[in-house]
């Protein structure tokens, strides 16, 4: 007769950002206790008593690296019995992203002695399976700006065009012709003029000041429109 197992439930975030000179980073932690001290993973910790997941997720990103995420979803549940060398612990992870505005404001605290990012193709070690939870982050992520403008997300609420060309060749992972996608992205509608000019970098010319148009977005959504880069 086989016995009920003493399962306990974490949740794991896996959040990104973004910044001109490093492109699309990695929130990590440094483990202060065992397992794996010292060593680096996603921020996360045991959902609480009566505690909802999103709630748990909220908190210990709050707690472990200070920041508070707007854009997070669900990604995937591990839960391989041996994941975790204490005992079977079964993960929740989430995916999340943040502005550019806070990509700095970290703060390290509770079970973690560092928080740092960390660009996506030079991540370290990292402790648990969060190897193989990140992995799946990272498609994710890279099919979802393909039909969702969550890239957005990424950037500050004003920005000039050439950032967002910038992030998109970086979440995309390849060279975009410059006409074509600024063609693509001016005809959906969603993104307007603010009528601010960018400084301009060395002897170049100010640019155009962009925001996103959130409210002109879910108008089109209801009218059947698709979003695709």
């Amino acid at each position: 007769m086989q016995h009920e197992a003493p399962i306990k439930l974490t949740v794991d975030a896996v959040v990104f950002g973004y910044a001109k000179n490093d492109g699309v980073s990695l929130l990590l932690v440094q483990r202060a206790y065992e397992p794996f001290k010292n060593e680096w993973a996603l921020p996360g910790g045991f959902v609480l008593a009566e505690e909802k997941l999103e709630t748990a997720v909220e908190r210990e990103l709050k707690e472990e690296t200070g920041i508070h995420v707007n854009y997070l979803e669900q990604l995937y549940t591990f839960g391989d019995p041996n994941r975790d060398p204490r005992q079977h612990v079964v993960s929740v992870a989430y995916f999340g992203l943040v502005k550019s505005s806070a990509y700095l404001q970290l703060k390290a605290s509770t079970d973690a002695s560092d928080a740092r990012w960390f660009p996506i193709k030079k991540l370290p070690s990292l402790a648990f399976d969060h190897k193989k939870i990140v992995q799946l982050a990272i498609e994710r992520l890279k099919m979802k700006v393909r039909y969702q403008p969550i890239g957005f997300e990424l950037l500050d609420k004003k920005f000039p065009f050439s950032d967002l060309e910038k992030l998109y060749a970086a979440l995309l992972d390849k060279e975009l012709n410059r006409r074509n996608f600024s063609k693509k992205i001016l005809s959906y509608g969603f993104l307007e003029e603010t009528g601010e000019l960018a400084k301009p970098e060395g002897r170049g010319r100010p640019s155009m000041i962009y925001r996103f148009n959130q409210k002109r977005y879910n108008e089109l959504i209801k009218e059947g429109y698709h979003f695709e880069i």
